[in-house]
């Protein structure tokens, strides 16, 4: 049986991870700030693992002061050193460490595969300084490949469970001009993704996002339509500004993305558009009696 060890197990792609994984045949542990904080332990953990993934990191969607600035870097930059150091430090055995990023590297002039061109703005900084963190790990016998997220939809948590609410009451509208690219993936594809490339050891970058990216106009239409709600209010980018200061930027310039190297892989997707993963969240909505909100 391989162990799979995840740092940041309690957000919500962690612990859809802990849940899917610990009824395969796989034993998952998690990397709790104790541990990290203690290289004797962090080390026999390590050790023991077959499968290190690095989840670690402060909720991007915030208002980003100056400190929180600092927060998202440390939280990120800080855990990965520690993993990758350990990693470095134990006993050689093939292991594969799978670091988190997020497609908030690329610009966004055009539609882009894994090879797409970096922006230079605080987000892609940082997620370029991530993946450098994470690549020190990789040596011959510890394989490194980058996760790099879109927006991750899903019933229990992450960006959806945020976004109903104002939907349900008829609140719901585009945010900015809704011209931004959207580019997102549904949990249960990503959880696929996971054990695609932990079964096959695959390495590298991989851009985690559904094959079909949309427009928040798109994704806010639909939206509409699945639940049957109105959709005529929207959020002026300025009002965004003035809550999330330049955090905005997530909300309001989006990047527009492709999976190339899982299609190449031969990765089949469950929900290859925002149709079918949005259908699929308003019935589990539905069932659950949220229209009543």
């Amino acid at each position: 049986m391989k162990t799979i060890a995840i740092s940041g197990a309690s957000g919500f792609v962690g612990q859809s991870l802990v849940d899917f994984f610990s009824k395969q045949n796989y034993k998952v542990v998690q990397i709790k700030r104790d541990i990290l904080n203690n290289s004797l332990k962090l080390d026999e953990l390590i050790n023991s693992s077959d499968v290190v993934i690095n989840l670690s990191g402060a909720n991007i969607i915030n208002r980003w002061s100056e400190s929180y600035k600092k927060l998202l870097i440390s939280s990120r930059l800080d855990t990965t050193k520690k993993l990758v150091e350990s990693l470095n430090r134990v006993e050689k055995k093939d292991k594969l460490f799978i670091s988190t990023s997020a497609v908030g590297i690329y610009d966004n002039k055009a539609k882009y595969d894994e090879n797409g061109s970096f922006s230079n703005d605080f987000l892609s900084t940082l997620c370029q300084n991530w993946e450098k963190e994470a690549k020190k790990a990789k040596s011959e016998s510890v394989k490194v490949a980058i996760f790099r997220f879109g927006i991750v939809l899903g019933k229990n948590g992450g960006a959806f469970q945020k976004m109903i609410t104002p939907f349900k009451l008829g609140l719901g509208g585009i945010i900015g001009s809704g011209k931004q690219h959207f580019s997102y993936i549904h949990i249960e594809d990503l959880i696929e993704v996971y054990k695609f490339v932990i079964e096959n050891s695959f390495d590298g970058v991989f851009n985690c996002t559904a094959p079909t990216p949309t427009t928040n106009y798109e994704f806010t239409k639909i939206l509409g339509r699945v639940l049957s709600r109105p959709t005529i209010f929207p959020i002026p980018e300025f009002v965004l500004k003035l809550i999330f200061s330049e955090g905005a930027k997530v909300l309001t310039d989006g990047q527009s993305v492709i999976p190339k190297r899982l299609l190449d892989l031969g990765f089949n997707f469950k929900y290859k558009n925002i149709d079918e993963t949005l259908k699929n969240l308003a019935q589990w909505s539905k069932f659950y009696g949220l229209e009543e909100i």
